[in-house]
């Protein structure tokens, strides 16, 4: 039985499912600057060591971070490059909404005041 291809579009809902979670995204920026053994992340993000090690589950079965076994702790690290400049970009991103967000905040403010009644 053949398989069906899933389009393009719908594989990148699912990846960007994948990234849904505070903690997967949490896991990535700490990632970018380097592997880190799970006792670190651990102390970084200050969840439950089980959800963690679930996050983590998640995170490797993507295929976006690796996970390397030295003496008795697991390091994980960023599958490559490209996951790194994804939390950049995202980052980039979320900077111009916001900034766009406060001039709006801004311009509202200043039509507030201008209509308010002078007391």
């Amino acid at each position: 039985m053949r398989s069906v291809p899933v389009p393009l579009y719908q594989a990148k809902a699912e990846f960007f499912r994948m990234l849904g979670h505070p903690v997967r995204i949490r896991v990535l920026e700490l990632l970018q600057d380097g592997p880190m053994p799970v006792r670190d992340l651990l102390a970084e993000i200050e969840v439950e060591r089980s959800n963690l090690s679930q996050q983590l589950s998640v995170l490797r079965r993507s295929g976006i971070v690796t996970a390397v076994r030295e003496s008795d702790t697991v390091v994980y690290s960023l599958a490559g490059p490209d996951v790194a400049e994804l939390m950049r970009a995202a980052r980039r991103i979320l900077t111009e909404l916001i900034t766009g967000q406060q001039d709006l905040l801004a311009e509202l403010r200043e039509a507030d005041a201008t209509a308010s009644p002078a007391t």
